[in-house]
């Protein structure tokens, strides 16, 4: 009985020391980390033959500079979270094995939602698998606009009704100030993507490496200009590079916040307040293009054995399967990745109980799927975003009346320092 025992004990333990282990880079914090333990926790238990580790590992700037330097040096993870605008560089870095490799034959990419699977795709084929996408929207505290005499029904649709708002809110004192935005560099993506216009050549960098930015023309400078126009009285309030201006709109400084749809539970959770949600507001004249893709994807690193991209290319089916995807998404407010998880939600009435969750969808989902809206593809992107992010510090600081001539010069300057990122890019991976 003891020698059977003990063999028993013996074969565990080789099935035990047997598993394929994967390790995945991440950035996700906070309550978010909890998530994706939860999500890691759940496919391990799901089976015996694969253990999947989760390691925080930073920023998204973090996480992507640790994880092409590791590939550098062959301690690199087998899976790593980087952020929409490292896209060019996971393309560029010889370190990626293209998730649609992995797949097999007659797996459903089409069941992808349509602006996730354009943006990271190449020539039809999906590189990255889908994880924490969102989009931006307009937050709005619906008790500020009720005592400013405003329907708490009816949030601002333009650039206009969003001034005029502004202003009558400020005068009431019922807020300090209109407005805040989260990720402003992101922001002015957004507007060139939801006004249809480009914002470097080459069609955003998709048809060819984008060697010039284009943000410095009319349109960006008409942006620039309302922005300016706002900040000097009081519609517009500057609150940081990420998501500092959350607390800003969640203490009732401002009675607006343009921020990423992943905000949404947070906020909800956090008000003290009615909280409203709205597409975003836009300038009148231009055609409709659509609001693009923020967050996050996983991508495979290349260099490991067969056995091990056969385990991962499991886990990866196992994050897209609609119930774990609806327990994501639930939890952290970024999108579901496939249509089948949209409809299973929509079925349980999840959206019409939580109508700021279902604001996102219908604002990425009705637009114009044009190369304008796809997305922005750039070398150096990171660097690129620093730049723009300091182009709008510099103009809501302005003080003058000028505002055309200033936005003009300060986006003229921020384009000159974006291209010559850009030369140094496609000279050093070519283009």
């Amino acid at each position: 009985m003891k020698k059977v025992l003990v063999v028993v004990l013996v074969l565990l333990s080789v099935l035990a020391f047997s598993k394929t282990t994967i390790t995945f880079w991440h950035a996700m914090s906070g309550s978010n980390l909890t998530a994706v333990d939860n999500i890691v926790k759940g496919f391990n238990e799901s089976q015996n033959e694969i253990e999947v580790v989760a390691q925080f590992t930073g920023s998204y700037a973090e996480t992507l500079t640790k994880a092409i330097a590791a590939y550098r040096t062959g301690t690199h993870p087998h899976i790593v979270q980087v952020y929409e605008v490292g896209l060019q560089t996971m393309l560029d870095s010889g370190a990626i094995l293209p998730v649609y490799q992995l797949a097999e034959p007659g797996f459903d990419w089409g069941d992808v939602v349509t602006p996730i699977l354009n943006y990271y795709s190449v020539n039809g084929k999906l590189y990255s698998m889908p994880f924490n996408s969102s989009t931006a929207i307009l937050y709005y505290n619906k008790d500020i606009f009720a005592a400013a005499g405003l329907d708490p029904n009816k949030p601002p649709s333009t650039f206009d009704e969003l001034y005029e708002m502004g202003k009558k809110i400020v005068q009431s004192g019922a807020s300090q100030g209109g407005i805040s935005f989260g990720w402003p560099a992101w922001v002015f993506e957004q507007m060139h993507a939801t006004h249809a216009q480009f914002y470097a050549n080459n069609e955003n960098g998709r048809k060819a490496k984008a060697s010039q930015v284009l943000f410095n023309g009319e349109f960006g400078q008409k942006v620039f200009v309302e922005w300016m126009k706002w900040a000097q009285d009081n519609v517009f309030v500057y609150g940081g590079r990420e998501y500092s201006a959350n607390t800003a709109f969640l203490t009732g400084q401002v009675a607006m916040l343009i921020q990423s749809t992943s905000s949404v539970g947070s906020i909800q959770k956090t008000a003290s307040f009615n909280v409203g949600t709205s597409f975003l507001p836009r300038m009148e004249g231009y055609p409709r293009g659509n609001s693009v893709i923020g967050g996050a994807t996983i991508w495979v690193l290349k260099g490991k054995s067969e056995a091990e991209n056969k385990a991962v290319w499991e886990f990866l089916k196992y994050i897209i399967r609609p119930e774990i995807s609806l327990q994501w998404h639930k939890s952290t407010g970024y999108f579901p990745s496939s249509n089948t998880t949209v409809k299973l939600l929509m079925d349980e009435g999840w959206f019409a109980s939580q109508p700021n969750h279902l604001t996102a969808f219908l604002q990425i989902l009705s637009g114009s799927n044009i190369p304008e809206a796809q997305g922005v593809r750039l070398g150096n992107f990171v660097a690129i975003r620093d730049v723009v992010d300091s182009a709008v510090e510099k103009a809501v600081q302005y003080k003058g009346k000028d505002y055309e001539k200033e936005a003009k010069r300060i986006l003229d300057d921020a384009a000159k320092e974006c291209n010559n990122i850009l030369r140094e890019y496609i000279q050093l991976y070519g283009d």
